[in-house]
């Protein structure tokens, strides 16, 4: 399972980095659960969202077609300006930086974005621009490989990238959810620490989604520690994971989420 690093939202060149290939990433990472995107939209107290780290707009325009009305907030200027080409309002920004101008929201969700974002400065920002009742919501797709591929995947990269800052090796008795939960934990935490909220919620969702081998292949390349590889190194590491694969096959998911709900009258906020 992937060990990720204790503070991943330091490692801008790789949250920058996904736009290098805009529309294989929009084409081929899968959308979340309906049933998420309903509980939250049902929960939140109205239909103004703020998207965190939007990327191309695939939980965008989801939310807009549960009833939505979703503003995007994108570091990276390709990945926004391929979600604006899709007909969303995107502002490019880290979400630290960027200038709510007195707008507020009914819900801030981030879909695999919010480890990019500072998790203490994060919530503190959501609880400033989320009305009484609001939700922040922070959540990822967990899945599951078939092992061979995970091992093939993690041996090439520990080889052509010894220093890389994610450790994707499987390890014994860990399951895939294991090794996001390090995620989780700073996500629940930086909610506590921020102020403005309830108790964090964690929602889990299973899944599956069949692919074929060319399918997981072509999705490959839009992980954050392939994005920035040559192109003769890449194919390096498609050969080794293509060969682990069998023509057609079944990936369990989870879909993972920390949500926090704003207090109406705030303990503790700064």
């Amino acid at each position: 399972m992937p060990t990720l690093p204790s503070r991943p939202y330091e490692q801008r060149r790789i949250a920058e980095s996904f736009g290098a290939d805009a529309e294989r990433y929009d084409r081929t990472r899968p959308p979340y659960p309906d049933e998420l995107i309903s509980r939250i939209s049902t929960a939140a107290p109205g239909p103004e969202l703020a998207d965190v780290g939007c990327g191309t707009g695939t939980a965008t325009r989801q939310f807009q077609q549960a009833g939505c009305r979703v503003l995007g907030i994108e570091p990276d200027e390709r990945m926004a300006g391929y979600a604006r080409s899709r007909g969303l309002q995107v502002e490019t920004a880290t979400f630290e930086d960027w200038e709510p101008a007195g707008r507020r929201f009914d819900a801030v969700v981030a879909g695999t974005s919010w480890h990019w974002v500072d998790p203490v400065a994060g919530a503190a920002k959501a609880a400033r621009i989320l009305r009484p009742g609001g939700l922040l919501a922070a959540f990822w797709h967990v899945p599951e490989p078939p092992t061979a591929a995970a091992g093939a995947l993690a041996a090439t990269v520990r080889r052509l990238l010894p220093d890389a800052p994610f450790d994707l090796t499987p390890q014994p008795g860990r399951t895939p959810l294991d090794g996001y939960q390090l995620l989780l934990d700073k996500a629940v935490q930086g909610i506590r620490e921020a102020g403005g909220f309830g108790e964090p919620e964690q929602w889990q969702i299973r899944w599956e989604r069949r692919y074929t081998r060319a399918e997981w292949l072509d999705q490959l390349p839009t992980s954050g520690l392939l994005t920035r590889l040559p192109p003769e190194p890449l194919a390096e590491v498609l050969d080794a994971v293509g060969a682990a694969l069998d023509d057609s096959f079944v990936v369990p998911y989870t879909t993972v989420a920390v949500v926090g709900k704003r207090l109406s009258q705030p303990r503790g906020f700064r």
